[in-house]
C-alpha cells in the first residue's frame, strides 16, 4: 500500500478546524477529527468524526497510536505532540508553531515548570489570546507541512 498523508486533529479545543478542512480539501487529504464528544463537522467523505471515551487522555491515546511518518497532528497538547514527533509524525500547534525533535523537549520542560508553579500557587497567567495572525501562521505552516510530506513521500 503506498504511503498517504492524513491529518489528525485533537479537536475538543482546536480553534483551527476550518483551516484544516480548507487545506485538506485543497490537497485531497483525509482528516480525522478526534474528540471526547460530538462535534458538528462538514459533511465530506474525507472528514471522519472519531468520538473516543471520556477517559483521561483517550483522544490523545487514539491519535498517538496512529501517529507515523506521513501523519500531521494538530494539537496544542505538548505531551501529545511529543509522542507524535517521536513516532515520526509532523505536529503543529494551532498558532502554526511546528513541534520538532529539537523543540518538543524544551516545550515539555516549560509546560512542566509552569504546571509546577501553578500547583505551588504562583499566578502565571494563561496563554495569550488566539489571534488572526496565529490563524494565518497556522494556515501557512500546515500548507508547508503537506508540501514537504508530499515531496518526502514522493506523492
Amino acid at each position: 500500500m503506498p504511503p498517504t498523508i492524513a491529518i489528525y486533529v485533537d479537536a475538543d479545543a482546536c480553534p483551527v478546524k476550518d483551516e484544516v478542512y480548507r487545506v485538506a480539501g485543497r490537497y485531497g487529504l483525509h482528516v480525522y477529527v478526534v474528540s471526547n464528544s460530538f462535534l458538528n463537522l462538514p459533511r465530506e467523505p474525507w472528514i471522519e468524526r472519531v468520538i473516543v471515551g471520556d477517559a483521561f487522555d483517550a483522544a490523545d491515546d487514539w491519535i498517538a497510536e496512529r501517529a507515523r511518518p506521513g501523519a500531521i497532528v494538530v494539537t496544542a497538547d505538548v505531551p501529545l505532540a511529543s509522542r507524535c514527533v517521536k513516532a515520526g509524525a509532523a505536529a503543529l500547534a494551532p498558532n502554526g508553531k511546528a513541534f520538532t525533535d529539537a523543540s518538543v523537549g524544551l516545550a515539555l520542560a516549560t509546560r512542566n515548570l509552569m504546571q509546577d508553579l501553578r500547583e505551588a500557587g504562583a499566578i502565571t497567567g494563561g496563554p495569550k489570546p488566539f489571534s488572526p495572525k496565529d490563524r494565518s501562521a497556522f494556515l501557512g505552516a500546515l500548507d508547508r507541512a503537506v508540501v514537504r510530506l508530499k515531496r518526502d513521500l514522493k506523492l
